[in-house]
């Protein structure tokens, strides 16, 4: 069930000591790079203290249950915890292109998105910005914040901070982007992400189930993973289905991706300098079926 909103608020209470003493060496993320951030020192992100916001919006280009017919209220954070080649939102994770924003200004564009009619929340890259995530949803619950929150993330988590999200986030969206270890070093600068993307995905799926959707169709509380097909199997899509099948749930809403297309450094690395073939895509597909991963979606056409 989900937890409402005096209960999160408890629980926000606390846990936000722990979440912030993260941020102190940090270990916030997987790569627990040991700066004080609290100082403003900075590790493979990229990141101080402060928040650091892209852009927030309505957003309906998201899958069904999460855009809904109103949009989701996307907060676009800037930097990454992952060393993506082929990012296709390179400025903004690469690049550091966004505003350094106080806590209440977050809490000012949740409470206005909600306004504006958002479905849910929607916390796009949040994984080294969740201590102060954390804070701010204490602070819009306080105000007035009821739609679901949405953690929107590249998979690579920290079960220490993870855990401290149970109860608090009703829907993860985490990608699952390899399942092989060299595939992921060479691809994303994180050896160990398929090993820990499983780790945080088994976390993910114990805390919130699968999916559920209210009678308009629009997702309440769950899972959702994201898989990306990558030219020439770079992702490796079967492991990874049967790996959901197996040890998650063939009841999974698995979003199955076949939009890339070569952006960043991937222009000038092959084989991830081209788009993936219908043929590609199409096997990956099958792998669906074998595993009996019947929800979710798919991308044929254009």
């Amino acid at each position: 069930m989900i937890n409402d909103i005096a209960t999160k608020i408890s629980l926000i209470k606390s846990r936000l000591k722990k979440a912030n003493a993260l941020l102190e060496a940090c270990r916030v993320c997987p790569r627990s790079c040991g700066v004080n951030r609290l100082k403003n020192e900075t590790g493979f992100c990229g990141i101080g203290a402060d928040p650091v916001v892209s852009s927030d919006n309505l957003h309906h280009g998201e899958e069904p249950p999460i855009s809904g017919y109103r949009g989701s209220g996307t907060i676009f954070l800037t930097g990454c915890n992952l060393g993506c080649i082929f990012c296709q939102n390179y400025p903004i994770s690469h690049l550091g292109h966004g505003n350094s924003v106080s806590v209440e200004q977050v809490v000012d564009m949740m409470l206005r998105l909600q306004k504006r009619g958002a479905h849910n929340i929607n916390f796009v890259t949040p994984t080294h910005f969740a201590p102060q995530l954390m804070e701010a949803l204490l602070f819009a619950y306080q105000k007035g914040l009821e739609i679901p929150i949405v953690y929107n993330c590249g998979g690579y988590e920290s079960l220490e901070m993870l855990r401290l999200w149970d109860g608090i986030i009703d829907i993860y969206m985490p990608d699952m982007k390899y399942s092989d270890p060299g595939m992921a070093e060479k691809y994303s600068s994180a050896g160990d992400y398929p090993e820990v993307n499983r780790e945080a995905v088994r976390e993910m799926a114990r805390q919130v189930g699968d999916l559920v959707m209210d009678d308009e169709g629009i997702a309440r509380q769950g899972l959702l993973i994201r898989h990306l097909v990558l030219p020439e199997d770079v992702s490796g899509t079967r492991d990874i289905l049967r790996f959901i099948a197996e040890e998650i749930s063939t009841e999974t809403y698995v979003s199955l991706m076949s939009q890339y297309f070569p952006a960043y450094e991937a222009v000038g690395s092959p084989p991830m300098n081209r788009g993936i073939t219908q043929d590609e895509y199409a096997k990956a597909k099958g792998f669906l079926e074998l595993y009996g991963l019947n929800r979710g979606w798919v991308q044929d056409g254009s």
